[in-house]
C-alpha cells in the first residue's frame, strides 16, 4: 500500500519557493510603476505549464549571468503571485482576493495554459460570483469572449442574460457592447423581450457606435444623409435578426418605419408586404424569440417550442408566424419527478378546463410523446367521461429532431378526451393515455393517425411535464 505525504511536500516547496537561493529564472511581471521581479526554477515551471515548457526553452530564452530572464507585462504581480504559488504548492483560496483580480487570474491561466487553475476559477466565478457577474456583466463579457476555452462561462452569461434581459439591454452599459457579442446575444431565440425594444435598444447600440455621431446630434430630425448612412453601415449585420413579425404594426409605423434608411431593400420591401399587403416574407424567416421564462421544461428544447405554437395555431410545422397569429407563455403546472407519476398526481394537478400541453418522455426510447387540449381535463359538461374538443391533437418525435414528427389532430370531436380516474389522462380512448407509469400509444379512429410505430406496447414514463397555456 502507497503512502501518501502531499502536505509535506506542498510545504517544502513552498520554502523553495520563498526561500530558495538556486534559483535560474527571474521574471519581471507588470508594467510602469508596477513592475515586480519574481524568482523561480525552470524544471518547476516547465513541468506544471506547458507555456512555459514552451517559453523557457533554449531557442527562445533571453540569459544574463547565466539567469534565465523573463518578462510578462500583461499579467499584475498580485496575480503572478498566486499563479506562482499554485504552480509550486497546488495551493489557492479565491476567497482572499477582489472580484476584478478573480477574473484577471482566470485571463492570465488560459495564457499559461494552466487547464486545471482555469478550469477552476471559471467555476468558481459560475458558482460563487452570481451577483458580482450581472453587475460588471459589460466588462465580464469582453472578458471572456477573448479566450477560446472560456465557452462555459460564455454561455453562462448569455444565459443569464436571457433569464432577465430586460435590465440588462435597457442599461447604460449596453451601448458598449462589443458587436461580436451582440451578434451572439440577439441571434439566440430564447431572449424573451419585446422585440420592438430590442429594436430601440439595437438603434441606441447603432447610435453610441458610429463615429459620425455627436452627443448633441442624437436628435434624429437633425441627421442628414451622411448620419443615415454611417448607421446603416454599422448595423448592417444585425438588421436580419430583427424579428420584424413579431413587432405590431403601430410600433412598426411609430418607432421602426422612420429607420427606413438603414434596413437594407428587400428587407424593408418583405416587411412592407408582410404588414399592408399580408404577404409572407420570403427570407426573412427567422421564428419568434421563445423565451425560458416561457416554457421551463427537461424533456424539450426551448427552439421546439414554436412548432408547437404553430400547431395550436393550426398551422404547419415550418410556417412563418402572421401578423395576427397569437402568442403563448406556457406556465408548469405539474412534474413527474417533482410530484410524483401517477394518476392521482397528474389529476390533482391538472384536471382544469383550461388550455394544457402534455410532453412524455419515457425509458428505453428517444422519442418524445405530447398531446394538447385547448378544453383541458376536466369539464362539467362532460357526458360519461368524454370531453368534446375540435382542436385537440397528440404527436411524438425524436428528442433532438422535431422534423421527423407525427401530428394527430382529433377527428372524432366528442371523443377527443376521456375524464375516468382510470387514467391521469386519456386522447381518444387509448390514442395517447398515461395510465400510472404507463403510457400508452396506439392508433384508433378517434384521431387522424397513429403516432407510433410499437402499437400494444407500453412504454415507461421517465418524466411528465404539464403546461398551462396562456395567450399573451
Amino acid at each position: 500500500m502507497t503512502s501518501i505525504f502531499h502536505s509535506g511536500l506542498s510545504k517544502d516547496l513552498s520554502l523553495i519557493l520563498n526561500d530558495a537561493d538556486d534559483f535560474n529564472v527571474i521574471i519581471q511581471v507588470g508594467e510602469n510603476e508596477h513592475v515586480k521581479e519574481f524568482h523561480a526554477h525552470s524544471v518547476i515551471l516547465r513541468t506544471r505549464s506547458p507555456y512555459f515548457k514552451s517559453a523557457l526553452s533554449n531557442k527562445w530564452i533571453t540569459k544574463k549571468n547565466d539567469m534565465i530572464i523573463f518578462n510578462k507585462p500583461n499579467i499584475t504581480p498580485l496575480v503572478f503571485d498566486i499563479i506562482l504559488k499554485y504552480i509550486y504548492t497546488g495551493e489557492l483560496d479565491l476567497t482572499r482576493y477582489q472580484d476584478e483580480k478573480i477574473l484577471e487570474l482566470l485571463v492570465a491561466s488560459d495564457e499559461l495554459l494552466l487547464e486545471e487553475l482555469f478550469k477552476h476559477v471559471q467555476d468558481y466565478l459560475i458558482k460563487k460570483k452570481t451577483t458580482w457577474i450581472q453587475e460588471n456583466f459589460v466588462l465580464v463579457l469582453h472578458t471572456v469572449f477573448k479566450l477560446l476555452n472560456c465557452k462555459k462561462l460564455q454561455d453562462y452569461c448569455l444565459e443569464t442574460i436571457c433569464s432577465d434581459p430586460q435590465s440588462f439591454i435597457t442599461s447604460k452599459n449596453f451601448p458598449l457592447l462589443d458587436k461580436d457579442i451582440l451578434y451572439r446575444l440577439l441571434e439566440r431565440d430564447d431572449l424573451p423581450v419585446e422585440e420592438i425594444i430590442i429594436w430601440e435598444c439595437l438603434i441606441k447600440w447603432g447610435i453610441e457606435q458610429t463615429h459620425d455621431f455627436e452627443s448633441k446630434n442624437i436628435d434624429k430630425i437633425k441627421w442628414n444623409n451622411e448620419n443615415y448612412k454611417a448607421l446603416k453601415e454599422t448595423l448592417n449585420r444585425f438588421i436580419p435578426l430583427i424579428r420584424f413579425m413579431e413587432i405590431s404594426v403601430s410600433d412598426y409605423i411609430v418607432k421602426v418605419r422612420p429607420y427606413k434608411a438603414i434596413i437594407p431593400n428587400h428587407i424593408h420591401n418583405e416587411i412592407e408586404g408582410f404588414y399592408f399587403n399580408d404577404t409572407i416574407p420570403k427570407s426573412i424567416i427567422i421564428p419568434p424569440r421563445i423565451g425560458k421564462s416561457h416554457i421551463e421544461s427537461k424533456i424539450i428544447k426551448t427552439k421546439f417550442i414554436s412548432t408547437i405554437i404553430n400547431w395550436i395555431n393550426k398551422k404547419d410545422a415550418k410556417a412563418i408566424r402572421n401578423k395576427n397569429d397569437p402568442l403563448y407563455n406556457f406556465d408548469l403546472i405539474y412534474r413527474g419527478s417533482q410530484f410524483g407519476i401517477d394518476n392521482n398526481s397528474f389529476r390533482n394537478k391538472c384536471n382544469l378546463r383550461l388550455p394544457i400541453l402534455v410532453l412524455l418522455k419515457c425509458q428505453n426510447t428517444k422519442k418524445i410523446f405530447g398531446g394538447y387540449t385547448p378544453v383541458g381535463f376536466y369539464s362539467i359538461d362532460s357526458i360519461n367521461g368524454l370531453i368534446y374538443s375540435e382542436d385537440s391533437f397528440i404527436f411524438s418525435f425524436v428528442d433532438d429532431c422535431i422534423q421527423n414528427f407525427k401530428l394527430s389532430r382529433v377527428k372524432s370531436y366528442d371523443h377527443a378526451i376521456y375524464n375516468n380516474y382510470y387514467y391521469g389522462f386519456n386522447f381518444g380512448g387509448d390514442a395517447l393515455c398515461m395510465e400510472n407509469w404507463n403510457l400508452y400509444a396506439n392508433g384508433n379512429d378517434y384521431y387522424e393517425q397513429n403516432i407510433n410505430d410499437d402499437n400494444n406496447i407500453p412504454y415507461i414514463i421517465e418524466e411528465i411535464e404539464a403546461f398551462r397555456v396562456v395567450n399573451r
